[in-house]
């Protein structure tokens, strides 16, 4: 792969409009600060970020690449799918996307029935107050709790309650990754296998390679060198584009997610390869 732009590109980055703690606004402007040539939106299950960072980026950079993190499961594992340069105004992935948000006011509340058994009674509205115009999800939960001094901290929300296997934790929606893949392709986007060392089912690839899968997150905080290169190799054997970012949810997200914008970086030249890809040419 030659040519493309010249710098490091972060892709994988999530503001307000989900789960993150920074706007998209305060997202670019962090970019803007470091130097980066191009970052990605890619936020849980909406596209509402990609229009603000673009209207704030504008002609001073960076390029924004418009894209989302879609959640799904197989065999009983979370997969997540990230789309990159897809259509935000397609019908179809906003279908798609729009059941996945309804399903989560609905687990919303069925996690707040959980915590109110549990003694920790939580007023939604105040849930959906803390995720301003977000996707409303469990680190709202988190801080809700934290407000209301059921827990200490928002790690110990989710060590002890929001994870599974915990008392309050519910499932999401199960959409299959065949459906993400295929609803961000649809909307002419590149689909994307997002961490994969975090979802360990390495197994999965070629079989979502069939389904339509075009690219493999390789460069991720939580991959160790050791499986930065293995994921390298998969993706040079199943011809797939390598891609990576901070996976950011700003300075104040949960735990491990508490990584800034531009905390891990690919070349230029993977904003390119997407980008052909996306026009159904070659990397």
């Amino acid at each position: 792969m030659t040519g493309g732009l010249t710098g490091q590109a972060d892709l994988h980055c999530h503001t307000t409009a989900s789960d993150g703690t920074l706007t998209p606004e305060q997202a670019v402007v962090r970019a803007r600060e470091l130097g980066l040539v191009a970052l990605a939106i890619t936020d849980h299950d909406v596209t509402e970020g990609v229009g603000p960072a673009r209207t704030a980026a504008g002609r001073g950079g960076p390029e924004i690449v418009p894209g989302v993190e879609i959640n799904a499961w197989a065999d009983g594992t979370e997969v997540h799918v990230l789309g990159y340069y897809l259509d935000v105004d397609d019908a179809g992935l906003q279908t798609v996307l729009y059941r996945l948000r309804r399903d989560r006011e609905e687990r919303l509340l069925a996690m707040l029935r959980r915590l109110q058994a549990l003694g920790m009674t939580l007023d939604p509205e105040r849930v959906r107050a803390i995720a301003g115009e977000g996707s409303v999800g469990r680190p709202h939960v988190a801080r809700a709790l934290v407000e209301r001094g059921h827990v200490a901290s928002v790690e110990e929300a989710f060590g002890r309650l929001l994870t599974p296997g915990r008392p309050a934790y519910v499932p999401r929606h199960r959409l299959s990754p065949r459906e993400a893949i295929a609803a961000i392709r649809r909307a002419g986007g590149v689909a994307v296998l997002a961490h994969p060392g975090l979802t360990g089912r390495d197994d999965l690839i070629p079989r979502l390679v069939g389904e339509g899968l075009q690219g493999l997150e390789v460069c991720h905080p939580q991959h160790t060198p050791r499986a930065q290169a293995r994921y390298l190799e998969l993706a040079r054997r199943w011809g797939l584009v390598a891609t990576g970012g901070s996976d950011s949810h700003g300075p104040d997200g949960p735990g491990a997610q508490r990584v800034d914008i531009g905390a891990l970086t690919v070349d230029g030249a993977v904003v390119t390869a997407l980008k052909r890809l996306a026009k159904g040419g070659p990397t």
